[in-house]
């Protein structure tokens, strides 16, 4: 059982949750960058919300299946398309071995997410299967996917088997089909053009001067070509401190957003180190961090200050929806 690369599209890489309690090493946590949406394409599977996906990035790969399966395509639309029909964002697919996906014209976002059911047989790393590329470990041979690669799978779980017959059995002579219900878009991250990102006011903004300040509120920046999993690197105002001076490292997380000395500032992505010496002029509140990771290169996006407890609230309003969907996909597909 098994997925067989055609065509590996601009970067396919296996991806989980990411690689948690080593940063005390330098190891990075990496993982899924849209994590939101790589958990909602396991829950509908029927896979545990942390299994191991592929993430696709922008391009996506040709992929011949080579068993029967039961997939999801999660984040950003990438106008997937099976045996040459085009197939819908969100739900849970059927396919019959021999069947071919493949992807077109971005529509929305930069990553795509592709769950299947039981997952991929590889090898943990350090308690993930997440890839790390620059460390070539995790995934896949820690690397991305390429042409001819036989990635295997583990099999369709209990609950896959029975998804998948209850969804394949109304069609015997088709080669795949869809489920017809989803969930509701209101209650996970989509992504839009040119969006606001909210923030927190990082520990370091007192150190900018007054018109960097405003500044960093009030003007567009935009995501330039020189980004990728480690960080965004942002083009706009440059934004600069009083008084310049060294600063001792201190941790960095995901969606913290550094200013190095030319005053262009810097979006820590999934790949992010583990500490950083530039200022940190603010921190992407959590339940953003979806709406981030699918800003396609070129485009713009604005920064919104608000409040700890406004974030707090909004991060738990975020895991209150996935629950929600994690109990509404369990119902379905108990009955199915």
């Amino acid at each position: 059982m098994s997925f067989n690369i055609l065509s590996p599209g601009l970067l396919t890489t296996v991806q989980d949750l990411g690689r948690h309690g080593y940063q005390k090493q330098g190891i990075l946590v990496s993982g899924a960058m849209d994590a939101i949406a790589l958990r909602v394409a396991n829950l509908l599977v029927g896979n545990p919300e942390d299994s191991a996906g592929l993430e696709i990035t922008y391009l996506g790969p040709r992929i011949r299946f080579e068993a029967d399966h039961l997939i999801a395509l999660t984040g950003a639309d990438l106008s997937p398309v099976l045996n040459g029909e085009r197939v819908k964002m969100a739900r849970p697919v059927w396919v019959r071995r021999g069947s071919v996906l493949e992807f077109s014209t971005p529509r929305s976002g930069i990553r795509a997410y592709l769950a299947v059911a039981g997952s991929f047989a590889i090898p943990k790393v350090l308690g993930s299967y997440s890839t790390y590329l620059r460390a070539e470990i995790g995934g896949f041979r820690g690397r991305a996917l390429k042409t001819g690669d036989l990635l295997p799978c583990i099999g369709l779980t209990p609950q896959g088997h029975k998804l998948w017959q209850a969804l394949a059995g109304a069609y015997p002579a088709k080669d795949w089909g869809q489920a017809k219900w989803t969930p509701d878009p209101q209650l996970y991250p989509q992504p839009v053009a040119s969006p606001v990102i909210r923030v927190l006011q990082g520990p370091d903004y007192e150190l900018f001067t007054e018109s960097s300040q405003h500044d960093f509120w009030h003007q567009e920046f935009t995501v330039t070509s020189d980004s990728d999993r480690m960080g965004y690197r942002l083009q706009g105002p440059a934004l600069f401190r009083d008084e310049p001076r060294e600063l001792l490292s201190s941790a960095v997380t995901f969606g913290t957003i550094q200013v190095p000395p030319e005053g262009h500032p810097i979006a820590l992505l999934a790949d992010h180190q583990t500490t950083g010496g530039y200022p940190r002029i603010a921190q992407v509140i959590t339940a953003d961090f979806s709406r981030l990771a699918q800003v396609p290169l070129g485009q713009k996006i604005r920064f919104q200050r608000i409040s700890l407890e406004d974030a707090q609230c909004l991060y738990i309003k975020q895991e209150q929806d996935i629950q929600q969907i994690k109990k509404s996909l369990q119902f379905k597909i108990e009955n199915a």
